[in-house]
């Protein structure tokens, strides 16, 4: 999904412009990238949350060649999901199942 769907699925429920709705979609995600810059964690209920982790360098191998290659150390960004999202999920899976 899109951010112009999610835009358009929030204009379905929401009495507001699609222009505001843009808006404050832009500015939950600039305070979500400044907050996990920070090194703080981004709790969302209901869906989970976004929290950053230190990787380590580490050798890996070019699979064409064979050549071992330096990765540098870096910092990732890890999603944890929330309870309700597992759930909603599991009971998904079980219904195609």
């Amino acid at each position: 999904m899109t951010k112009l769907e999610i835009v358009d699925k929030i204009f379905e429920t929401v009495a507001q412009p699609k222009k505001e709705i843009e808006k404050v979609i832009d500015e939950f995600v600039r305070i979500t990238q400044e907050t996990l810059k920070a090194g703080d964690k981004v709790s969302l209920t209901g869906l989970g949350s976004l929290a950053t982790k230190d990787r380590a360098a580490r050798t890996a191998r070019n699979p064409k060649t064979g050549a071992q290659v330096q990765v540098p150390a870096k910092k990732v960004v890890k999603f944890k999901p929330g309870k309700e999202l597992i759930e909603v999920l599991k009971e998904a899976s079980s219904k195609q199942a």
